[in-house]
């Protein structure tokens, strides 16, 4: 079986932030009265379930080899 790593986005340094500012950011703008619109909300919180195995996965398994392989399910947003 060819090798493969999983990208793995809560490792990166965007998803970081994202991650640790976006409900101090959210709840700033709010209290300002200047909330982003609902939809760039809904995709900042989809992006940090996008890729991560802890918000669901398949299992795939090889009948040959007998080896395992977690993929994590996609946001499929571009």
């Amino acid at each position: 079986m060819a090798d493969y790593e999983r990208h793995e986005p809560e490792k990166t340094l965007l998803h970081e932030v994202v991650r640790e500012q976006l409900e101090g950011f959210l709840a700033s703008s709010h209290h300002r009265d200047q909330a982003p619109p609902r939809f760039v909300e809904q995709e900042l919180r989809s992006f940090l379930r996008c890729g991560v195995l802890a918000h669901g996965f398949l299992r795939l398994h090889c009948d040959d080899c007998g080896h395992d392989r977690l993929v994590a399910f996609s946001c499929k947003r571009r």
